[in-house]
């Protein structure tokens, strides 16, 4: 299997369903099955940036979308990064 790159708009909408104190827990949630469900993997690695994004606003108001590249590679390992942060490179 070769190596397989995307880039999602994930709506995080679904979190703000939580109670207030959770809401970022919740998108964390939500963003890990929106990738389970397209990638068509069980193992997902979350880079540091993408945690830092959700959390910046504190718990209570994480953002209502964001936008991530996956990669999948031969192992079925799906890591998630923002898409953004290749730009600035």
């Amino acid at each position: 299997m070769s190596e397989q790159e995307r880039i999602y708009t994930v709506p995080l909408k679904e979190a703000w369903n939580a109670q207030r104190y959770r809401r970022s827990e919740r998108a964390i949630t939500v963003l890990k099955s929106f990738v389970k469900r397209h990638m068509k993997s069980e193992k997902v690695v979350l880079d540091p940036l993408v945690n830092e994004t959700i959390w910046a606003r504190g718990i209570k108001s994480p953002p209502h979308k964001i936008r991530v590249k996956l990669v999948k590679d031969s192992e079925g390992v799906v890591t998630i990064t923002l898409a953004e942060a290749e730009k600035k490179e």
